[in-house]
């Protein structure tokens, strides 16, 4: 019934930035066309900590992030020139194609009291055919984004298709992505539409099939296997996956079907092919050794 539980496991990306990665698994790569999962925060860190946290200027190449936040706010500034406030609810879609830079900002030290800051950060991996597209970025405000409400059940689609929800969001593969709140004793089940199927608690606890799984978790169904999900307590909930597009390569924040062409992404930022955002041009996150082959490279240091 369940395929493979995958626990997340630390990240530090900068002082106070500790984060819980998901994906990439080494027992399971991606989930449908979704490469790449960190949970970010609760985060609160002192006012003078604030820039520490900054993401410098960085590239990526053949993949969508996806930023998504339950609270605080993100400056996005890119090489296409978009500057962007990233706040709660919104869905903030990022595609590389052939090469994007771009930087995520901590500028407003009221976002991050209390730890305020708690975000969800995913890549969605191209189609073949996609991989060369042009870069673009778009933003989608809650309001475009379909809720549905039933009893114990508050669920909001953040892309794709899933429980007969749409919306607007532009996708390259057939795909599915929901924010999920359940009251305790809610029940609920997966969209069954969809090859491959994930689930990442993020929040509470939930059961399935009689065991107890927790924050920090994620638990992965192929289709065919419907389960019947539990919440033991107020839990939220990241549901994710879809049809799967075939082997990829995956090094620092690049992402491909050749190996090849992952060494000239390399190239091109060390050389500076890659262009920095004009607005946020004066440092960079440089190109990290290359301690190993692009088939098993490490894991991304960015946050998207």
């Amino acid at each position: 019934m369940l395929d493979i539980v995958i626990e997340a496991r630390k990240a530090s990306l900068a002082p106070g930035m500790d984060v819980r990665r998901i994906l990439p698994f080494r027992l399971r790569r991606m989930v449908g066309p979704f490469i790449f999962m960190d949970h970010a925060g609760p985060v609160e860190v002192q006012p003078d900590l604030v820039h520490s946290m900054d993401v410098l200027p960085h590239p990526h190449i053949g993949l969508s992030t996806v930023s998504y936040l339950f609270g605080g706010q993100v400056t996005h500034r890119d090489s296409l020139g978009v500057e962007q406030v990233i706040r709660p609810g919104e869905v903030n879609w990022m595609t590389a194609g052939r090469g994007i830079a771009h930087s995520e900002r901590f500028e407003d030290p009221a976002a991050l009291a209390g730890g305020n800051l708690e975000m969800i950060q995913t890549w969605v991996a191209l189609p073949e055919k996609d991989e060369e597209a042009a870069p673009a970025f778009n933003n989608y405000k809650p309001e475009h984004l379909p809720i549905f409400t039933e009893t114990g059940v508050w669920m909001r689609l953040i892309a794709g298709d899933a429980y007969g929800l749409r919306n607007d969001v532009k996708t390259h593969s057939p795909l599915f992505y929901l924010h999920v709140v359940l009251n305790k004793g809610a029940r609920f089940g997966l969209p069954k539409e969809h090859t491959e199927r994930g689930l990442y608690v993020a929040k509470g606890s939930i059961e399935v099939a009689g065991h107890t799984y927790t924050v920090g978790q994620m638990l992965v169904f192929n289709k065919g296997n419907d389960p019947l999900i539990l919440a033991k307590e107020q839990t939220t909930l990241m549901l994710l996956g879809g049809e799967p597009l075939g082997e990829r390569f995956i090094w620092w924040n690049f992402v491909s079907s050749r190996k090849e062409r992952i060494e000239q992404a390399k190239s091109d930022w060390k050389e500076g092919r890659i262009l920095l955002p004009p607005t946020d041009n004066q440092e960079y996150m440089p190109l990290p050794a290359d301690k190993t082959k692009p088939a098993g490279g490490p894991a991304p240091q960015a946050l998207s």
